[in-house]
């Protein structure tokens, strides 16, 4: 049976400093499941709930150079709510970044730690996924991205042109998840990564064993031995395959 798409991962210098930022930023809680640790959690849902992809910021020693090929954008109601929640991330500790495309409908900002993320302009495709409008892939093969990703997960394809593709959970609530090409895009490690989830009376290792079967690589990230497993998708972005609870 297809996976849940649970969880964005974040790797942290501090996951409490950059833990807060992000639950400021989304308006949402925090919580965390032991040392070095952070859940962002939005209020009123209990984990897992399709209605959002949860934020989990966890510490390592020395997490690798800034990567911006998984970015989350943020939804905005209107122009005046735009600029206003730009305001506001510029004062929880955010800073303006290279926008790239100044006709963009977006802003560029990068977090404390320098991830770089969007704030939208206001769209009616995104009025109702809540404060996250869409998590973003850069890939060089959308269709490709968009194959594997709809039979890994229970995530639906809503729509799909030569540049983007773009899926939404079976339930039609939360956020997209993206995938846009970028020429340029590079395969190499993120500090942002997505987590799966199996449906409860579902095996782990068969799930496993299906998205190697779809394209799936084994991945090392000095994971060591944990109750997850990492995996890469064809275009070597890296994600986890977690244990039920």
């Amino acid at each position: 049976m297809p996976l849940r798409l649970v969880q964005m991962n974040v790797k942290a210098r501090d996951d409490a400093a950059l833990g807060r930022f992000w639950a400021d930023a989304l308006g949402w809680g925090l919580s965390s499941e032991g040392p070095g640790v952070t859940n962002v959690e939005p209020h009123g849902l209990v984990w897992p709930d399709p209605a959002a992809v949860y934020v989990d910021v966890v510490s390592v020693p020395d997490p690798e150079t800034v990567r911006y090929r998984t970015h989350l954008e943020l939804a905005s109601g209107s122009a005046d709510h735009q600029a206003l929640l730009v305001a506001r991330l510029l004062e929880l500790g955010a800073t303006q970044a290279d926008a790239g495309r100044p006709d963009a409908p977006w802003t560029v900002l990068a977090d404390p730690e320098g991830n770089v993320f969007r704030v939208r302009e206001p769209q009616a495709l995104y009025q109702d996924t809540g404060p996250v409008a869409a998590v973003v892939v850069d890939c060089a093969d959308p269709w490709a991205m968009a194959r594997f990703w709809g039979e890994a997960t229970d995530w639906t394809l809503h729509e799909r042109t030569d540049d983007l593709a773009r899926l939404r959970s079976a339930q039609g609530v939360g956020p997209y998840l993206e995938l846009r090409r970028t020429p340029d895009a590079e395969r190499t490690s993120n500090r942002f990564h997505l987590d799966l989830l199996p449906y409860p009376g579902d095996d782990q290792a068969a799930e496993v064993a299906r998205l190697r079967a779809l394209g799936a690589a084994d991945a090392d990230v000095g994971q060591g031995d944990v109750p997850w497993t990492v995996l890469a998708d064809p275009e070597g972005n890296e994600f986890c395959v977690l244990a039920l609870r």
